[in-house]
């Protein structure tokens, strides 16, 4: 069985190669595509553009397309940077940039106040556009200065204080076990693992 993950973020390719291993599923990424023109996130909620993204890729693979769109919530920001978590400091996507301008803008916030969550939901379209989501979150703060190596984006500011590390100072099972999107993840693999046993189309 084939399925293509409607991004080319070998991030995020690595986290559901690892999710899925026990489930014997060849996956592909838009790296495996060139030429498939870019999906225009234009939605108004991590739902609507996972699942363009995840249409748009079924559609033009013709495999089943499992899609993602998560951001960083900030309480004080009203929930910014949100469905904009990609592009906080505008074009071209730029991580350093984007962390550069959410530390300027919580600048001497108190500890208390700079509560945050990650966001995550992962749409599956089968080629015959059937679709299935699937959300997850996790709570956190964002801290003041970068902490640790790994993950990608805002990991390096997101605090989780069960584990008191960034999400960039976890091992990726510890990542996996908390992490929006490995909460997500989960649910997800529960709808592929039904799926392939023809219980859904």
């Amino acid at each position: 069985m084939k399925m293509v993950l409607a991004s080319g973020n070998q991030g995020k390719l690595t986290e559901l190669k690892t999710m899925l291993a026990h489930l014997n599923i060849e996956v592909l990424s838009l790296a495996d595509y060139p030429e498939m023109p870019e999906t225009v996130e234009d939605g108004h909620s991590f739902e609507s553009n996972a699942q363009k993204k995840a249409r748009e890729a079924a559609e033009y693979t013709g495999l089943l397309a499992l899609a993602d769109d998560s951001g960083l919530e900030v309480d004080f920001l009203n929930g910014q940077p949100g469905v904009h978590s990609a592009r906080f400091a505008g074009e071209p996507k730029d991580d350093a940039a984007n962390n550069e301008k959410l530390l300027q803008l919580l600048k001497g916030l108190p500890w208390e106040k700079r509560t945050a969550r990650f966001r995550c939901v992962i749409a599956i379209c089968t080629p015959a556009g059937e679709m299935y989501t699937a959300d997850g979150s996790c709570a956190g703060f964002i801290l003041e200065q970068s902490r640790g190596d790994g993950g990608f984006g805002y990991d390096p500011l997101f605090y989780v204080p069960q584990y008191d590390k960034t999400f960039a100072e976890l091992t990726m099972e510890e990542k996996n076990k908390i992490s929006h999107r490995g909460i997500a993840l989960k649910k997800a693999v529960q709808i592929l693992e039904r799926i392939k046993e023809g219980l859904i189309r």
